[in-house]
């Protein structure tokens, strides 16, 4: 993969549910920008920049009155979509990429494959159906917004946990840290795709 090679992206989404706009740069520092009215969904993808040293910008609005599932759905495809536009045709990354993050009582496993075959396996159980005023269950539906778009295999495991909070937190920070492995450049890869078909 050329060093000079771009990998960022930016897209709109709009529907008569939401409007979404994001920026997305996978050889980032961790900066990240959210204005979407979902203040812990904002912190969850705080993580995500942070640990996976891709910076974020997302602005979006939606049909909040009604609850949060289009907006958080909706920003799953649309970081998807920017994820597959940015990381291109996949030449010398890694590919893989696997993390465990632990959060005092907490720890969360996720493992990631930059395939062209979106798939999500979800084994995490929360002990509470909200944190704050977000419902939990809006976590698998972000996830799975953004592996259809992103055209990623995603396996997401809560291994242990009592603290919602924390639970959602690991996954998150495991998240951007697969990620981050995944899309980083192998040395010993040149410009070869990673897979013995000559293409992903």
């Amino acid at each position: 993969m050329p060093a000079s090679a771009a990998r960022s992206a930016a897209l709109r989404r709009d529907t008569r549910e939401t409007q979404i706009a994001v920026k997305l740069n996978l050889d980032g520092t961790g900066e990240s920008h959210f204005a979407t009215g979902i203040p812990f969904l904002e912190h969850m993808l705080e993580q995500v920049a942070r640990h996976g040293l891709i910076d974020i910008d997302v602005d979006a609005t939606g049909d909040v009155h009604i609850d949060h599932h289009h907006l958080v759905e909706d920003i799953g495809i649309t970081l998807g979509q920017a994820f597959d536009r940015a990381i291109g045709d996949k030449r010398g990354i890694v590919r893989y990429g696997h993390a465990y993050v632990p959060l005092d009582e907490a720890l969360s496993r996720v493992v990631l494959d930059c395939s062209g075959r979106p798939g999500l396996e979800w084994f995490v159980e929360f002990p509470r159906a909200r944190v704050a005023d977000f419902d939990v269950d809006l976590f698998r539906e972000f996830f799975q917004g953004f592996v259809n778009h992103a055209k990623v295999t995603l396996h997401i495991d809560a291994l242990r946990g009592r603290n919602a909070h924390h639970i959602a937190e690991t996954v998150f920070k495991a998240f951007g840290r697969a990620l981050r492995m995944a899309v980083t450049a192998d040395p010993r890869m040149g410009d070869a795709t990673p897979s013995t078909k000559g293409v992903l």
